[in-house]
């Protein structure tokens, strides 16, 4: 059930937004030099590799300076970019990842190989599922990079706090995952995202 859940409200999804995808991705062209989408490698289900779909709100090669965003102050955010994560409607173009089967509209945020290698035996539960756009854990932490930019040392702080405390929240949702809760989550995140 929740896997054609996925395929039909991704593919609504996609179909409802496509004008505001065109209108995103002029706006990132005439904004910045670089693609409209930002592809990364991130660790999906059962610790496979996958290409991660994001509008891009940054500079090109912004991913050689580090893989942490430390917020509105971070200079390798573009002017488009700052309103485009603010928004969260880079996050939009994930609809594809969820349509071809790499994720679900609802799981633990899917992290790139760098951070999964310091995962223990029992973190490494969350990824027997698919991978999310959206997560009570991406909720909690929706300040996330305000967090880490008051922090004298972002990567560390990432490291020791926030990613344990997000994967504790996700090991939860993987005990516990139901259709019911997702719907109860996705409508959770369009309120967070409507309050700004």
């Amino acid at each position: 059930m929740k896997r054609l859940f996925d395929i039909f409200a991704s593919g609504l999804g996609l179909i409802a937004l496509s004008p505001l995808f065109v209108v995103l991705a002029v706006w990132i062209k005439c904004d910045s030099r670089g693609p409209v989408f930002y592809r990364q490698t991130r660790v999906g289900k059962d610790n496979k590799d996958f290409r991660l779909f994001k509008f891009r709100s940054m500079r090109p090669d912004s991913d050689k300076l580090g893989l942490i965003t430390v917020g509105g102050r971070d200079p390798r955010v573009t002017r488009s970019g700052y309103y485009i994560r603010k928004y969260k409607l880079d996050e939009f173009p994930q609809l594809i990842n969820v349509f071809r089967g790499d994720m679900s509209l609802v799981g633990p945020r899917p992290e790139v190989r760098k951070y999964v290698e310091m995962y223990s035996p029992e973190q490494m539960r969350v990824l027997s599922v698919r991978p999310g756009i959206t997560s009570l854990a991406s909720i909690r932490y929706r300040n996330e990079n305000e967090i880490l930019a008051a922090a004298a040392d972002p990567d560390k702080t990432y490291i020791e706090q926030v990613m344990p405390d997000k994967l504790a929240i996700d090991l939860e949702y993987v005990d516990r995952a139901t259709l019911l809760n997702d719907i109860k989550l996705i409508l959770s995140t369009f309120k967070e995202i409507a309050a700004g």
